[in-house]
């Protein structure tokens, strides 16, 4: 019998559940969420990504994904913040995203609020990553039940009140949280999955910016 949120893959090795065993989703678990990120192109892609996700199953974004990243110009926030009304347009006649006028100027948006952090911090990973909660904010054991019942933190919190102050759109706590889990500022794989050693490691390792 295995622990709540954990199911048993095909090659026999314990995995989260919320994948389902779908292979994209399964990819994308093992491969990538939760394990740290810290260049600034992909940091951009993912808290916009999260954006658009909003009211939306992250699996409707995944799928999607190659698209947004041909829409936005790979989410290179210096390009994407010369976007002007031609590309919105653009986007809004895209039916390979989500054809949502406010996610989509938002995404512009922040690519510019982005260039100013850059200016500022001297990249996006480096003020990112000055939001690392400490390890009294983090649960002593991470399972289904913890995380399920956690959709924001005080640092998700933290975060977006801070970018709202900046002037970036769509990026609430939970939408925050999401983005923090996924580019490995926390470790949200459940105890029992066997990526969760993985990221522990890599991220034991990690230079921080």
């Amino acid at each position: 019998m295995t622990a709540e949120g954990i199911i048993i893959g095909n090659d026999g090795r314990h995995t989260c559940s919320w994948h389902g065993g779908l292979d994209d989703y399964r990819r994308y678990h093992d491969e990538e969420w939760g394990r740290p990120v810290t260049d600034d192109i992909r940091l951009f892609e993912k808290i916009c990504l999260e954006g658009f996700q909003s009211g939306l199953s992250w699996l409707t974004i995944l799928r999607k994904r190659d698209n947004f990243r041909r829409a936005f110009a790979g989410f290179d926030f210096a390009v994407v913040a010369g976007f002007g009304e031609a590309e919105i347009d653009r986007c809004l006649a895209d039916a390979g995203i989500i054809r949502h006028r406010g996610k989509i100027v938002s995404t512009i948006n922040n690519a510019r609020r982005a260039l100013d952090l850059q200016a500022e911090f001297g990249s996006l990973a480096r003020y990112f990553w000055s939001f690392e909660p400490g390890g009294s904010e983090r649960p002593g054991m991470v399972t289904r039940a913890v995380v399920m019942a956690n959709p924001t933190t005080p640092t998700s919190v933290r975060l977006s009140k801070d970018l709202k102050k900046r002037g970036w759109t769509f990026v609430g706590p939970t939408t925050i949280y999401a983005f923090m889990q996924a580019m490995g500022m926390v470790n949200d794989h459940v105890e029992g999955c066997y990526c969760r050693a993985e990221v522990e490691a890599m991220r034991e390792v990690l230079e921080r910016p």
